[in-house]
């Protein structure tokens, strides 16, 4: 009896990327995006079929078992295309243009994305999930189509690349000639209240993703203008993600959008990018609001991502996949006979606590853990304390975890995003500043030092890390990302250092990246493997756009430095969005942040002596809006604390318009020039 032969892998086998790994076994040659894809199908005379995913994304996963298994789709694929695998989140250069292009194709666009390309790098053909029959049927047609009708074909993806080109153009070209004022904010959130849920927070439409620049802006421009039906809804909109099944009950931690109006449920997978951004948020709204429930949330999606996600040579895992044991969401979700046997007396005061009812279950059985939003009636009807009530539940969440232990965990996507790291930097350095917990500056500086040189090379930044291996040249959005994370890293360790390279890494930027015919720049370096198109990242989306954080960066440093030219170019980037805006400020949200700073008195706050630390973080725990905070313990050469240090002696200077107040020695006193 003959042994069963050991399946051979493709290219992808050398690869690092744990999405290009899941594929290395498939019958499909897979190659990994590069000239060598490119040349085999100019010497073989064949399309390119760029399949892109990640390691996280269930339907993916769905087609990879499907269709890239399956021996008869892999052979019709193996003759007619050269198939390229690509991970969106080490390649995000390589999955925007073609992401772009399929949405000019159907209107839609997702992962997986599937586009079919010439040669020359030129699109002509994509989608997203197919079916198998659906797959099978696309590629005989498009292998048929381009034997015999190739003049066809290559007019067609020309003509779609011009339009690729034109959209840059139009994207980037504008520029905003009316005053920047308050009007201008005003059309941009009326026009966007009328688009809001106020019966269950977010926008009123499913699904609902996060956005957390979007309630950054929301919440800052309601106190701001003392809107307090903004503010309700930007709280509303906070509590009910925090209560629903998009957040993690039993481990904390959010995930990645909902697929219903409740924030019920979720598409389970997890990403570093949301989590590390709503850490950020939740801070900020406990320091606007004083709500104590931000900082649990904030805190123990900390705790999630510490005990998860934190490798101790200084950097952030990735994400965790939708799926486990084959099936998404298995590993989150409870049905009623196992909690009965688990918790037992407190089941019954659990299951009212977590909706393990009509509203919370989902399906074959299984219920979606929902914190109950009336916990008063709970509290009367059960005749315990809220303390006794909280004590329970914390005891049935520990039966719980210890249970989960047992379960098989989601995959693990166990690469270094330099981009994604620095958003979490970011997000532990603000968690240290509302709070003061020493181990969130630790984490912090701890990671901005392995960026800094672990992912960064001859001056400039790598895009990934895995394996002791950094690769990839970094993209606009690692320049802008790490900028900022540097920025809160000088806060917090008053160190000049941290500052300094941001100022680097953001000249670098300008000098790498700028579009000369734009007042933004290009998503790729002026040294980057060349794309069929050469595209810029211009709306704020699940992140922030590389430009908007770039502009933002430019007016803080700006600040720091006394560099007004670059506090104007920053107001010149904005321009260029400031109508499309008006329109749709959900998408321009963190340009939005930064017309703030403009539009309303902005005040320089300066701290210097030996206890800025202590100072720094009283102050910056009474939610400050418009404001910029230079701190240093001794005497410094920067414009905002030259000449401003006095030996045995902590001073509080506070200005606006180049005019500063009487230094001052407390935060009360401090307080009452921001009032």
């Amino acid at each position: 009896m003959s042994l069963p032969s050991k399946p051979i892998p493709n290219s992808l086998i050398n690869e690092s990327s744990p999405y290009l790994l899941q594929h290395a076994y498939n019958p499909v040659n897979w190659l990994p995006f590069g000239k060598k894809a490119f040349n085999k199908a100019k010497k073989e005379n064949k399309a390119l079929l760029i399949s892109i995913g990640y390691s996280a994304c269930h339907w993916c996963h769905v087609m990879e078992h499907e269709s890239f298994e399956d021996e008869q789709v892999a052979q019709i694929m193996n003759a007619h295309f050269i198939n390229v695998k690509v991970d969106r989140e080490e390649r995000s250069d390589v999955d925007m243009l073609y992401m772009q292009a399929v949405q000019l194709m159907s209107g839609h666009g997702g992962w997986p994305l599937n586009c079919f390309v010439l040669p020359n790098g030129q699109a002509f053909y994509g989608g997203t999930y197919f079916r198998k029959e659906q797959w099978i049927k696309v590629l005989l047609n498009l292998s048929e189509l381009y034997k015999h009708d190739l003049d066809r074909v290559v007019k067609y993806a020309s003509e779609l690349n011009q339009g690729i080109n034109q959209s840059e153009l139009l994207a980037t070209g504008k520029d905003f000639t009316e005053e920047l004022n308050k009007e201008v904010l005003r059309k941009t959130v009326a026009k966007w209240k009328a688009n809001l849920d106020n019966e269950n927070g977010g926008p009123n439409k499913a699904p609902k993703f996060p956005l957390p620049s979007n309630y950054l802006f929301l919440i800052r421009y309601a106190v701001l203008e003392n809107d307090q039906e903004l503010l309700t809804h930007v709280k509303l909109t906070l509590n009910k993600m925090a209560w629903g099944g998009i957040y993690d009950q039993l481990h904390g931690g959010f995930s990645r959008y909902s697929t219903d109006i409740i924030w019920k449920l979720p598409h389970f997978e997890k990403m570093l990018y949301d989590n590390a951004q709503l850490v950020s948020l939740y801070c900020e709204a406990f320091r606007l609001t004083g709500d104590v429930f931000y900082k649990q949330i904030a805190e123990e999606t900390l705790l999630f991502v510490e005990l998860n996600w934190w490798e101790e040579e200084g950097y952030f895992y990735s994400a965790y996949d939708a799926d486990s044991d084959g099936e998404e969401g298995k590993f989150y979700v409870w049905n009623e006979e196992d909690l009965k046997e688990i918790l037992k007396d407190d089941y019954q005061l659990f299951s009212k606590y977590y909706e393990i009812n009509h509203k919370g279950y989902w399906e074959n059985g299984n219920y979606i853990l929902m914190k109950s939003e009336n916990q008063f009636q709970l509290l009367t009807e059960s005749g315990i304390s809220k303390n006794e009530l909280e004590l329970k539940i914390s005891h049935c969440k520990d039966l719980l975890k210890q249970e989960a232990k047992s379960r098989i965990m989601p995959g693990l996507d166990d690469k270094c995003i330099t981009s994604w790291n620095a958003l979490m930097c970011s997000a532990y350095a603000q968690a240290y500043l509302s709070f003061g917990k020493t181990s969130y500056k630790e984490k912090a500086i701890q990671n901005a030092q392995f960026i800094l040189k672990k992912l960064s090379k001859n001056g400039s930044l790598l895009r990934s890390f895995k394996n002791g291996e950094a690769k990839i040249d970094g993209f606009l959005e690692d320049y802008s990302f790490t900028a900022e994370a540097l920025i809160n890293c000088y806060l917090i360790d008053c160190n000049e250092f941290y500052l300094q390279e941001a100022k680097r890494l953001t000249e670098f930027s300008l000098t790498e990246f700028r579009n000369p015919k734009s007042k933004l720049c290009y998503y790729t370096s002026v040294k980057a493997e060349p794309l069929a198109a050469r595209t810029s990242e211009v709306a704020d989306n699940v992140t922030p756009s590389s430009n908007s954080q770039l502009a933002l960066n430019l007016f803080y440093l700006g600040q720091y430095f006394g560099k007004d030219e670059w506090i104007n170019y920053s107001k010149g980037m904005l321009g260029v969005v400031l109508q499309d805006m008006q329109h749709y400020g959900s998408a321009y949200s963190n340009w939005a942040c930064l017309a703030l700073n403009f539009v309303y008195p902005f005040k320089q706050i300066a701290i210097v002596g030996k206890s800025v630390d202590e100072i720094l973080i009283e102050l910056y725990q009474h939610g400050l809006t418009n404001t910029i905070l230079a701190v240093s313990s001794k005497a410094s050469e920067l414009p905002l604390l030259k000449n401003r240090y006095q030996t045995n002696e902590t001073l509080i200077y506070v200005c606006e318009n180049s005019t500063c107040q009487l230094p001052v020695n407390s935060v009360v006193e401090a307080l009452q020039y921001l009032a």
